[in-house]
């Protein structure tokens, strides 16, 4: 069972990051500070607090230490509540490991770069401004390697909304074979249908 190693932390986070994660995760650093960066670019358009966005950036996949075999019983351990497409497909409760490494570990005490860490994969229901700025960070600057293929009407739907732009990715994903439908994504996508109505 891993064992969630301490960070040395100085005042600068970004640094924290790249030694936290060292090289075996050189990439996920590279593709963290891209989302930081995308995120406090996001606040210049839609508002918000730029340096909570950065901070959300920076940590949200700080949980890749943690193999996926490893990290179910890890975050039971840890008092995590996990659903069953969590335990289907051990990946998606890297959000929620993420946030408990962020505030245990990296001593991040903003609820709102806590909740936005924690939903940035599936959001949630009624996500606020932080939540859907993170999660757009993270399909904008997505790891997958070249142009996300919803990128341009993602993008497109920015210039209208949060929320429209949140939808485009959520309506990408449920077009395709995903394995699982996490809980919270159906209910982030009934949540900003309905707030695109009222």
């Amino acid at each position: 069972m891993s064992t969630l190693k301490k960070p040395i932390l100085t005042q600068d986070l970004t640094s924290d990051i790249r030694n936290y994660l060292g090289s075996e995760f050189e990439h996920v650093a590279v593709h963290s500070i891209e989302v930081a960066d995308c995120a406090a670019a996001l606040v210049e358009r839609f508002g918000g607090d730029r340096e909570a966005a950065k901070q959300a950036g920076l940590l949200h996949d700080i949980s890749v230490v943690v193999p996926n075999e490893e990290k179910i019983l890890l975050a039971q351990q840890l008092g995590i509540d996990i659903c069953e497409e969590e335990r289907q497909v051990p990946m998606l409760s890297h959000q929620k490991l993420s946030r408990y490494m962020a505030k245990e570990l990296f001593r991040i005490e903003d609820s709102s770069v806590l909740s936005a860490i924690e939903c940035h994969t599936t959001l949630k229901r009624n996500p606020s401004k932080m939540d859907q700025l993170v999660f757009l960070a993270d399909k904008i600057k997505w790891d997958q390697g070249g142009e996300p293929p919803y990128l341009t009407k993602l993008e497109s739907a920015l210039n209208h909304s949060l929320e429209e732009a949140s939808l485009v990715y959520i309506d990408y994903l449920l077009s395709n074979d995903i394995l699982v439908i996490h809980p919270w994504l159906a209910q982030a996508r009934t949540a900003l249908i309905q707030q695109r109505r009222s």
